[in-house]
Order: structure tokens, then C-alpha cells, then sequence
């Protein structure tokens, strides 16, 4: 069924986490980030990895895609679906012991090439102030599915961060292990049956399981966290990319940065078949 433009502006209920150490661990874990910003209880308050947010919004997304207008579509239309960018704006870092709500609001429903566009913005507050720690935009594509009504956009992510000023050409190589998918499913607590279900993949038209594109982004980042921001994740302010090429596992990632300024760093990480799997992919940070 067409995908109805009148759900832009509905939002689902907020989702309330406490955030302890142990999901900031596995999480880091998950990814195979072993950075003791995220690990070490002793020295310090155990931090979130800056594409942690992503597990506070996947609840969210979920009830996003129950609001009527998503419900009526069928399991084939819904298999369509595709996470096609994400960007995260972080207000103050994540650190264990807070207690966060998460909550989705449809920003925007428009008809394209592929099929219907669907950006989801995700806020994620300060339960006790309701003081924004986070804000994400989930854009998604059901493939071959049409829109019902005008296209509407209420919402959509910041402006570009700007161009690089000075050039790239700093290359790394990043192993995905055969069982990345599953681990990161668990650590994450993002269950998505394309990603650790073979036979469902299969039947969704995929060759084979494939890796989380948040899983993909999320190695990226860590890598460049290390490389470029002194292993600090608390400096990163925004990050975000374009998911193209998928992951397939075990597999070898080519991670390039392809410019940066002093405020920010640009990449695109290609996968084992040399394809792009992350386009426009840039972190922003202080």
C-alpha cells in the first residue's frame, strides 16, 4: 500500500533507558573499540561511543513503523525498507548513570527514484531537565512503494558541514569478522532479522546476511577517533553518512579519509568488493 503522507508530524511515545557502564562496554565491545574511554570503570565515568544514540532510538523506530499508516503497509513492503543515512547531532556526551527518553517523529515523506523517502527524526532528552542530549534523522527508502498525498517535509538534518580544506589520503585497512553481525545485534540490542536470520535475508532478496550500517559507521568512526581526534570521543559534536554498498561478512573495510578542516574530518569506507559502503561520511567535533 502507498506510503500516506499524513503521518509527517505524528510521533511515537518516548522510550526511557537508564544507561549503565555494562551496555557502554559491550557496545565498544561489539565493534571491536577496545579505547578505554569506553571500558576502564576505574580511571572514570565510562562514555558512550559517539554512535551509542543509535541503540536509545532503535525502540523508537520500531514504534515509528507501528503508527497508522506504516502499519497498514505489507511484510513484503516493510522487507523493502532500507536505512539509507543517518546523521546524529550530540549536544553533551553520554556517560553512564543517566537516564535518557527517546522519542520519534515523522519529519518527512516524499516520493523518489528508488521509491518512498522516509526521514524519522529521533530526540533523545534528559528524562529528569528534558534538556536535548541528542537528536538524530533516520532516512530510510521502501523500495518500490509509493506515497499517498503531497510530499511533505517538515524536518530534515542540518546544513553540510562544510567543505574539506585540506586534502585526505590517509588509508586503513578494518578486519569484519564472519560473526560481527550477531555480536553487534547482542551488544547493541538492535534486532533486525536481516542482519543474523539467513533465511530471512535470503527471502528479503539480499545474497546473505549483512552487516548493520550503523555497525559499519560506528567501525568507521572509532577508527577515526583514534586516528584524528586523540582517541577522545567526547569531542565529537556530529557525524553522519550516506549507506550505499553492503556489507557482507567475514570481510576486509577500506576506510579513507578524504579531507578534513579544523573542525572536521570527511571519509568513505568501501567494502570488501571495493564498492562504496558509506558515501559523504563525515565526523564533526571540537
Amino acid at each position: 500500500m502507498p506510503l500516506n503522507t499524513r503521518l509527517v508530524g505524528k510521533s511515537t511515545d518516548s522510550f526511557v533507558h537508564s544507561v549503565d557502564a555494562r551496555w557502554l562496554m559491550a557496545y565498544a565491545a561489539g565493534i571491536g573499540d577496545m579505547n578505554p574511554r569506553y571500558l576502564d570503570t576505574g580511571a572514570q565515568a565510562v562514555v558512550a561511543h559517539p554512535m551509542f544514540p543509535v541503540c536509545l532510538e532503535w525502540p523508537a523506530v520500531l514504534a515509528a513503523g507501528r503508527l497508522p499508516g506504516y502499519a497498514s503497509s505489507t511484510a513484503k513492503e516493510r522487507a523493502r525498507g532500507v536505512h539509507a543515512a543517518h546523521d546524529v547531532c550530540i549536544y553533551r556526551p553520554i556517560h553512564a548513570g543517566m537516564r535518557l527518553a527517546t522519542r520519534a517523529t515523522v519529519a518527512g515523506i516524499e516520493a523518489k527514484a528508488p521509491g518512498a523517502v522516509h526521514t524519522t527524526r529521533l530526540d533523545t532528552v534528559d528524562e529528569a531537565s528534558g534538556e536535548l542530549i541528542t537528536r538524530s534523522f533516520n532516512i530510510g527508502i521502501y523500495r518500490d512503494v509509493a506515497i499517498e498525498g503531497e510530499p511533505r517535509v517538515n524536518d530534515a538534518p542540518p546544513p553540510p558541514i562544510g567543505a574539506a580544506t585540506t586534502g585526505g589520503g590517509a588509508i586503513w585497512q578494518l578486519d569484519v569478522p564472519g560473526n560481527a553481525a550477531h555480536v553487534y545485534t547482542e551488544c547493541a540490542r538492535i534486532w533486525n532479522p536481516i542482519h543474523t536470520d539467513r533465511a530471512f535475508a535470503l527471502a528479503a532478496g539480499l545474497p546473505d546476511i549483512i552487516l548493520h550500517g550503523t555497525a559499519t559507521m560506528a567501525m568507521a568512526v572509532s577508527r577515526l577517533v583514534d586516528e584524528c581526534l586523540g582517541g577522545d570521543p567526547t569531542r565529537v559534536r556530529r557525524l553522519g553518512g550516506r549507506f550505499a554498498a553492503m556489507v557482507l561478512m567475514p570481510s576486509t573495510l577500506t576506510l579513507e579519509v578524504t579531507g578534513m578542516t579544523d573542525s572536521a574530518v570527511f571519509y568513505e569506507l568501501r567494502n570488501g568488493d571495493g564498492q562504496p559502503a558509506i558515501r559523504g561520511g563525515f565526523i564533526g567535533f571540537e
